[in-house]
């Protein structure tokens, strides 16, 4: 199935409710989910943290105006790529698997697209994160991002009953809040670390 990644971003962000319907119908794989729409905007923030980091800098307290190395801030955005991927392919898999306990239907292709789609706003937004202080504004996105997601809930993807979605979706919103914080801890680990930080 070829997609049209313009359109698709355009239709969930806008009109995510007609946008969903479509969705539900269309034969698509995990795989081609992947390559085709979430590969390609995951790498917005990523690229965004990179120029971020990199070349425009940051103000750090205590330091003054500070910017990575190209190697570091291109190993932070290639492992923050690499664990964004990961996270959401959890996040799919973690819908279909409560999908029994919310009187749903289990249907991994579905419940990627779930995962997926729902984090479009977030990643667009990603691209403000190469202006400093405008971080906050990715956040509002992910916010919206919630939004998009009970509207696939609803539609519903999972065959959810009317009285379980709501209880469907806090489960996920807390379960994606858990993988971003992990993820977050995880890099800052790696960072955190004198060898990576002299290093590079």
């Amino acid at each position: 199935m070829d997609m049209d990644i313009v359109s698709r971003v355009q239709g969930i962000l806008l009109k995510p409710k007609e946008e969903w319907v479509k969705i539900k119908e269309e034969t698509i794989s995990v795989t081609q989910l992947f390559t085709s729409y979430a590969m390609l905007l995951a790498a917005i923030p990523a690229v965004a943290q990179f120029i971020a980091l990199s070349l425009v800098g940051r103000r750090v307290p205590f330091i003054g105006w500070y910017r990575y190395g190209l190697g570091r801030g291109f190993l932070y955005a290639l492992l923050l790529y690499i664990f964004t991927l990961v996270y959401v392919y959890v996040f799919g898999i973690v819908i279909n698997a409560l999908a029994p306990t919310f009187s749903s239907t289990q249907n991994m292709p579905n419940a990627m697209k779930l995962a997926v789609y729902s984090l479009t706003p977030s990643w667009v937004a990603g691209v403000l994160y190469i202006i400093p202080y405008l971080g906050i504004l990715v956040i509002i996105a992910s916010l919206y991002g919630i939004f998009i997601l009970y509207q696939g809930f609803v539609t519903p993807l999972m065959e959810t009953p009317k009285e379980k979605v709501v209880g469907y979706l806090v489960v996920s919103i807390i379960v994606i809040f858990v993988l971003m914080i992990v993820v977050g801890i995880i890099l800052g680990a790696i960072f955190a670390v004198g060898g990576v930080y002299q290093a590079i």
